[in-house]
C-alpha cells in the first residue's frame, strides 16, 4: 500500500542526486537508504560494505542451486 509522506525538500534532494547516479527513482533511492538503515541498525557491528553485499544479493535473480523439492 502506497501512502504520500511529507519529506524535508533537501533530502528529496539529495535522493534525486544520488538516484540519478544509481538509476533508481527518489522514491526507490529513499527506499534503499531506508534499508541500509534497517539492517545497520538491527546489526551494529556489520559494516556498510557487507550491508551493501546484503542489498545486491536480495536483487539478484536465483539461480537454482538450492532448490528442495
Amino acid at each position: 500500500m502506497a501512502i504520500n509522506v511529507k519529506l524535508p525538500e533537501t533530502l528529496v534532494e539529495t535522493a534525486k542526486r544520488y538516484g540519478t547516479i544509481e538509476h533508481r527513482s527518489v522514491p526507490k533511492q529513499i527506499e534503499y537508504w531506508s534499508q541500509i538503515g534497517k539492517i545497520a541498525s538491527e546489526n551494529p557491528d556489520l559494516p556498510f560494505s557487507v550491508i551493501r553485499d546484503i542489498l545486491v544479493g536480495d536483487q539478484e535473480e536465483p539461480t537454482g542451486e538450492y532448490q528442495f523439492g
